[in-house]
Parts: C-alpha cells; structure tokens; sequence
C-alpha cells in the first residue's frame, strides 16, 4: 500500500528578485527574470577578493550572486527577540523565522503561544559565514551571552519551535545542496509517524563573507560568466543564491477534513547517498536512478505518469549530464512522449542547503496553476546528454 500522501497547505519564502510570498516567486519564474547581479559591497569588497583570472590565490574568478533585497532588515520585536540578541541572530535563523510564520499564515493555521501545538520543524542549513563573522570580533563581543544560540545550526529550527511554541520534532539538517529535501522527507516520516501534526520544513542559505566563494573556484565550480545555465551547451558552473523557504505540511486526510488549501500533495519520499564516485563531489547516476525510481515504486505511480521533473540542475559541465542521465533512465520507461524537465537555478541560482525548497515550492506552484515556467539561459542543448533516446525535454 502507498503511503498517505502529505499536502502542501502553506508556503513561505523568501527568494531573490523581491519574491517574497508564493505569488511573487511564482511571477518572478514566469516573467523569466533573472536576479543575479554584482555582488554588493556591504557583503564584501570584491576589490580586495575579485580577481577576472581564474587561480590566483586567495581570489574568486566570480563577482555574481542571487540575494535577496534588504537582509539586514529584522522586525526582532515581533518574534519576542530583544535588540541586543537580535545583534547575535544569524540571518539564517531570521530568514527561517520570517518563511514558517508566512507558511503558516498563508496557510491560515493559528499557533498557540499559551499551550502549543505539534508541529515539527526541519530545516536544511550547511553555511557558516555568521559565525566566522563573530569568531573574528574583539574577544570582549565574543563573549556575549547570545553568541552560542546565535550561530549555531541546532538554533536554525529550534528558535522557530521556542519563539512559535511548537512540540513536534525539532531538526537541523546538513546534507549539503540537498539539505532542504532531506528535511522534507524527514517532515513527511513525522507526519505519518505520528510524532507531528503538521510539519515545516525547508532550507536556507546566506551570503555573507568571501571564503566559500574562494572554495567554489578552487573547485572550478563556479560561473565566471555569472549566469546559470542548466543543461546547456554553454553551462560553466553555478551562481551563488541565498534565500529561503518553508513549506507546511499535513497528512492529505487532515488536510481535507479541515479545508486547507492545497498546493500539491507529496505522493512519497526516498533518501539514499551516491557511495564511492571518482570524487567526493561528483554524483553517482545510478543511484540518482534508483533514488528515482524507488520513489515511484513507494507511491505507487509509473515513469509515464510523470508529468514534469524539477530537476537539481546546477548548470554544471559534469553534474547536469549525469543527472539527466539518471532521470532518463528512470523516467524514460514506458513513456510515449518526453518528460519535461527543468530547473529554477536560472532564475535564483543556487540556494545551496535551501535550494531543495526553492524546487519544492516550484515544483508545488507549477501543480497548482498547471503550467510549466521556461528554465531560464537553456538556448542549446548540452551535446553530452542525449535527450531524444533519454525522452527527456
């Protein structure tokens, strides 16, 4: 038997290009913009850390980025946070703060401050840049009572559960670019468990400092044309985003017999990990397939069922072949015309640990109002992934 399927009721994001509510970010993907642009100079000094020439140390070859307008603006008072805690809060809690409680009012759920309620939060979160930014203080700032909560991953979802009084599940989770899905699939086991009544999950990312930057190209995984350009001919990497979102969810029965709106439904989930590759970096298709497939099988649906695919989609030369490779031959059974597949990193960039929320919540909208947005930059396909014999387009 299939599991019950987990609806969407509510979503809550902040993403770049002013896309702050579903309606917004849904505009942003179907008016084709694109929100990178030169990195600003209250983030850090591109003189002291740009360089055109890629490998000169200590130097980015890249100046682009996708962030969201008006970071530092934090209404603290709001969530019970005094001005001098506020000062200690990284940005990332802030932002997971601001997205759950938009979820939840998009979704017309009320909390109870007085006795709570069950509701799990889980919450993808990789970077550390707040934290390095408050390691390099006086010693004196350092030692201020608030440091420790302020930066640390754990605080990511539990300050939403305090400040909210939430008593389900509460989980930070590191998994790299796919932190924010990991968290979903772990909100939707809550939620089937029993251990939530409803769930938030999703990710975030902020950009803060020059030091993953600086790793990125060590890497050469950046774009120095400081555009994103999943599975095209012309993919050189990807551009940093940051932002966040948060879906929250409820078992499809609970969804109904209350009248929620909903999104989309979550039909299963599945979870595994490439194991040895030529590199720890570089994905494993045939576990990218199985992944896939395993999901399918868990709900119960054919490949040919499969209307759309959001894929991950970085725009890189190396992971965009093997992906659609690995969705090909997962997809590709049985199916008499080819399945779409896309990827919101040409308009946002990649999100990192929140990108997996950025691709929920497309994939969730491009449901709800039945129509696929163009992926943005795709001009001419890659030649190293065949998408007629794949049936992929």
């Amino acid at each position: 038997m299939p599991p019950e399927p987990i609806a969407i009721i509510g979503i809550g994001c902040r993403f770049p290009g002013h896309s702050n509510s579903p309606e917004a970010f849904w505009n942003t993907l179907c008016e084709r913009k694109d929100t990178v642009r030169v990195i600003p100079q209250e983030r850090f000094n591109l003189k002291t850390y740009f360089h055109p020439k890629a490998g000169v140390e200590g130097r980015t070859y890249t100046k682009w980025s996708a962030m969201v307008d008006d970071f530092d603006l934090f209404d603290a008072s709001f969530f019970g946070i005094s001005p001098r805690e506020a000062d200690f809060v990284d940005p990332q809690q802030r932002l997971i703060l601001e997205t759950s409680w938009r979820a939840l009012e998009d979704a017309r759920e009320v909390v109870d401050l007085k006795h709570g309620r069950s509701v799990g939060v889980f919450t993808g979160v990789s970077t550390l840049d707040y934290h390095l930014m408050q390691s390099s203080l006086e010693s004196d700032t350092k030692s201020d009572i608030y440091m420790a909560t302020g930066s640390v991953h754990s605080i990511v979802a539990n300050r939403v559960s305090y400040v909210l009084n939430l008593k389900g599940p509460s989980v930070a989770v590191d998994t790299a670019c796919s932190s924010a899905l990991v968290a979903v699939h772990l909100a939707c086991q809550s939620l089937r468990n029993g251990d939530s009544e409803m769930a938030l999950a999703g990710g975030v990312n902020s950009i803060l400092g020059p030091l993953p930057y600086l790793a990125f190209c060590k890497m050469g995984m950046l774009s120095p044309t400081g555009r994103c350009k999943p599975f095209d001919s012309r993919a050189d990497g990807f551009v940093r985003g940051e932002g966040a979102g948060m879906v929250l969810l409820k078992p499809l029965s609970a969804a109904l017999r209350d009248g929620n709106r909903i999104y989309a439904t979550i039909a299963a989930t599945s979870a595994n990990q490439d194991g040895k590759t030529n590199g720890i970096t570089v994905p494993n298709a045939l576990s990218q397939q199985r992944l896939t497939t395993e999901a399918m099988e868990r709900a119960g649906i054919s490949p040919s069922m499969i209307a759309y695919m959001e894929a991950h989609g970085t725009g890189t030369p190396i992971g965009d072949p093997i992906e659609a490779h690995a969705l090909g031959m997962a997809l590709g059974v049985g199916r008499k015309t080819a399945c779409p597949i896309g990827s919101v990193k040409g308009n946002i960039g990649h999100l990192e640990a929140g990108a997996g929320a950025a691709g929920i919540i497309k994939a969730a909208l491009t449901l709800y109002h039945r129509r696929v947005p163009a992926t943005l930059h795709f001009k001419k396909p890659n030649p190293n992934i065949d998408f007629e014999r794949l049936k992929l387009r």
